[in-house]
């Protein structure tokens, strides 16, 4: 990054696309787009020339699929690769198959025709982008603010802080988790190392709508523990995972002796809907010392003040080390406000998890 920004290849195969893509990129001050391509040979032909910081990569393209493009480059060149895609639920598919192939995180593409596409979505966009630049492509193979930008809001936009009380022990535990860029396979590295009666897990990961069904649906296929993508009044239960839908905030409830999780609509926070930051406050509220927070890889803040609460409220916490994260953004910030009991690296973490549930 000479020039000091972020320098982007667009490859897709709509020239409208394209140009949207680039516009609203290059709103950022810190991101250039450099070139566009209308096909993975294109795109191809100009690697050789100069090898941009990240390539945004369309999934269907002629001439050849953007899967297949991705398997190459991870192969011959790699490079941080946001995959684009419509909002389609038989695309969320494919998506998955990409993210396991190296892709760095996925992108909704912007809605063509729209001029009041909203902010929060240009923004995202950005956001995955310059988290990417950030990302170390090795570990996934095993900002300048617009005017337009809103506001960013903490957990309190959907619920008070800890009251400080403590809460009272019940025989179960309940394990919150947090991740972003590069947790999609970093969990599932977590979730196939627990047993079949692992502690009741709920896990927010920065994914758009839809794509979180199929995250959870395809790691339910290789885990002991099962896996879903939350349902409001689900209830938490040992060698259960639950995934916190894209695109709508979840929290932790306690309902008696046993937890529930209640999947709301609201503002982002954090920047990021589901976020983080609402899961573990609703568990330092809800939970308190029944409870163990994670957060792993991923870029920004999210999760670092709610950790926090969390072990105020009595939870034991855990952070990713910088050497096993893809990006050392959410673990390095929890870790640096001492919300981090342990700094653990990705293989030990379900067992650490685990460890942590026994009384």
């Amino acid at each position: 990054m000479a020039s000091g920004k972020i320098r982007v290849l667009v490859v897709d195969d709509s020239a409208s696309v394209r140009q949207a893509m680039k516009e609203v990129l290059e709103q950022d001050s810190e991101i250039e787009v450099i070139a566009t391509a209308a096909d993975p040979f294109a795109a191809a032909r100009y690697i050789q020339q100069e090898v941009p910081d990240v390539i945004t990569l369309d999934v269907e393209m002629p001439r050849m699929d953007g899967i297949t493009f991705l398997r190459k480059l991870m192969q011959q060149c790699p490079v941080p690769v946001v995959m684009c895609s419509s909002l389609t639920e038989e695309g969320t598919e494919t998506l998955m198959q990409a993210l396991e192939a190296g892709a760095v995180d996925v992108i909704l593409k912007p809605p063509m025709g729209v001029a009041d596409h909203l902010i929060e979505a240009r923004e995202m966009i950005r956001q995955t982008v310059k988290a990417a630049a950030k990302a170390r492509v090795s570990e996934l193979k095993a900002k300048s603010p617009s005017s337009e930008v809103e506001k960013k809001l903490t957990a309190d936009a959907m619920l008070p802080p800890p009251t400080g009380k403590a809460m009272s022990r019940t025989t179960e535990m309940v394990v919150c988790i947090g991740a972003s860029t590069g947790g999609t396979e970093a969990l599932r590295t977590v979730l196939e190392a627990l047993p079949a009666n692992a502690p009741g897990i709920v896990i927010v990961q920065h994914m758009p709508e839809k794509f979180t069904k199929a995250f959870a649906r395809r790691l339910n296929t290789l885990c002991q523990v099962s896996v879903k993508e939350a349902e409001n009044g689900d209830t938490v239960m040992r060698g259960h995972v639950l995934i916190a839908p894209g695109g709508r905030h979840t929290l932790l409830d306690r309902q008696g002796a046993r937890y529930v999780v209640s999947v709301r609509e609201g503002p982002l926070v954090s920047r990021h809907r589901p976020s983080v930051d609402v899961l573990f406050r609703s568990a330092a509220r809800s939970a308190g010392s029944n409870a163990v927070g994670v957060i792993m890889t991923g870029m920004g803040d999210d999760g670092a003040r709610g950790l926090l609460e969390m072990k105020e409220a009595g939870a034991r916490t855990i952070a990713q080390d910088e050497a096993t994260s893809v990006v050392f953004g959410m673990p390095k910030e929890a870790i640096a406000r001492g919300a981090a009991e342990r700094i653990v690296p990705l293989g030990s973490i379900a067992r650490e998890l685990v460890r942590a549930t026994v009384r």
